[in-house]
């Protein structure tokens, strides 16, 4: 798989002159790959990042902060909070 990098690189390498087999000798791809690429009408696709998915703990997330500030300077081990946690579900049930 060729990178977008790669892909510029072709580009510019091609604009300043350069055959396609000293381009593909140059990056060491095959012609056929500098062809197809230098022939491509569009631009590489541009990927989008994910959008965000809901966390299971985003309902405990300000009790899990309060949880590590009251404990300041100590630190206190996240079985410790995930079993306080599991408590409070099953009281709360």
């Amino acid at each position: 798989m060729v990178t977008f990098e790669t892909v510029m690189e072709i580009k510019i390498l091609h604009k300043q002159g350069m055959s396609s087999r000293a381009i593909a000798r140059e990056l060491g791809i095959s012609r056929n790959t500098v062809k197809r690429y230098l022939q491509a009408k569009s631009e590489p696709p541009k990927y989008t990042p994910r959008p965000a998915v809901a966390s299971l703990l985003d309902e405990y997330r300000d009790y899990i902060r309060q949880r590590i500030a009251d404990a300041h300077p100590y630190k206190i081990p996240a079985t410790v909070i995930a079993r306080e946690i599991r408590d409070q579900d099953i009281v709360a049930e």
